[in-house]
């Protein structure tokens, strides 16, 4: 007689569009008909929801109301650890940071196992709130890193056994990303002419996007004779000032503030090469559609960023808040156009090969089975 399929939980805070979302959505597509996957969610919204139910599962929604500190969690806890028992669940994957102070001690008065992702350094976390994430981490039965950076924090700085930390690159499905990209643009385009564009796609909520280095940069070249447009795509309460500070800078005319676009494989098309220039990243899904577009990506030396690019070799590194740095980079790029293509067909073909959709979910099934029904030393 065969097993009895594994009763999973896929639980993240909604389905509001973000790299998070999407590897949910990715994660419930892509597993294996040998699980009875069920999802929750801290609120029962977004534009991606819709995918969720077509994929037949209701999510199941315990949410949260104003601060954390305050009894309704407590409550929404009490909850799910019923709900976990009445579903008989033997894991639960949880994937931010509020979902993971609900899910936690849910799991543990229930008796199911539980994996927390981290998906990022928690650079935008005060120090309490740190402190809380490392303290769930340390509960949780397993966690799970998307970058060799997290991993080391997890362990060194956090004080997690290395056994129970795995690093799992985001997965990226190439087939549905070239039909997008096929499909063209879902809006107009700035006319560039003849001239080299830089993409960067990012929201413009935090400073630790800095686009600002990006602007000082292209002003540089500017002030050296070379004119680079770049294609600003994201929005955020930041967008303002830094509009404000392309006029300041002389560069309003080749800086173009796209706004949010769900067209970007298409508009990374059109461009000669892209860039991340962060103070802080986990694995950013930017870089890794550049380098599925086979463009070379200047990003910066944090995070998962030097996962994905190596550099001189897949793109170029640089130091973050080094705006000069990005300027050179950025010459170097458009004074050696066939070795730029070489590393933009090498960042193609390290996508195909390393951040597969099939090859993420393979590594999560392996660990979900390793962690609900095998020993985790």
């Amino acid at each position: 007689m065969g097993q009895e399929p594994l009763r999973l939980v896929q639980f993240t805070r909604s389905f509001h569009i973000g790299g998070t979302e999407v590897q949910v959505l990715e994660l419930l597509r892509g597993l294996p008909a040998s699980y009875r996957l069920q999802v929750s969610v801290l609120d029962d919204s977004g534009p991606l929801i819709g995918a969720v139910w077509k994929l037949g599962h209701a999510p199941a929604a315990f949410p949260l109301k104003g601060s954390v500190v305050q009894p309704n969690t407590a409550y929404q806890v009490y909850r799910m650890a019923r709900w976990l028992k009445a579903n008989r669940v033997e894991l639960v994957h949880v994937h931010d940071f509020y979902s993971t102070m609900v899910a936690v001690p849910a799991a543990k008065l229930a008796g199911t196992k539980v994996i927390v992702g981290r998906l990022d350094l928690a650079h935008w976390q005060g120090r309490a709130r740190r402190a809380v994430q490392s303290r769930l981490c340390r509960m949780a039965d397993h966690v799970i890193g998307n970058a060799e950076a997290i991993r080391h924090q997890l362990i060194t700085e956090e004080g997690l056994p290395a056994s129970r930390v795995s690093v799992i690159h985001n997965g990226l499905d190439l087939p549905r990303f070239e039909s997008r990209r096929r499909e063209g643009l879902r809006g107009p385009l700035p006319d560039t002419g003849a001239a080299p564009v830089v993409v960067h796609v990012a929201n413009m909520n935090h400073p630790v996007k800095r686009q600002e280095d990006l602007l000082l940069a292209l002003a540089q070249l500017r002030h050296s004779g070379t004119t680079l447009h770049a294609f600003l795509v994201g929005d955020g309460p930041r967008r303002p000032d830094l509009e404000k500070l392309a006029g300041e800078l002389g560069v309003s005319d080749t800086v173009h503030f796209l706004r949010h676009r769900t067209d970007v494989p298409a508009i990374y098309a059109r461009a000669t090469f892209g860039v991340l220039c962060s103070t802080a990243e986990g694995m950013s899904n930017a870089v890794m559609e550049g380098m599925a577009a086979g463009l070379p990506m200047v990003v910066t030396r944090v995070g998962g960023n030097t996962d994905l690019v190596r550099d001189g070799e897949r793109g170029l590194v640089v130091d973050p808040e080094r705006p000069a740095q990005l300027a050179q980079a950025f010459r170097q790029l458009l004074a050696n156009p066939e070795k730029a293509r070489s590393m933009g067909h090498a960042a193609r073909d390290f996508v195909a090969r390393e951040l597969s959709l099939e090859k993420m979910v393979r590594r999560h099934d392996a660990l979900y089975q390793r962690i609900a029904r095998g020993a985790d030393a």
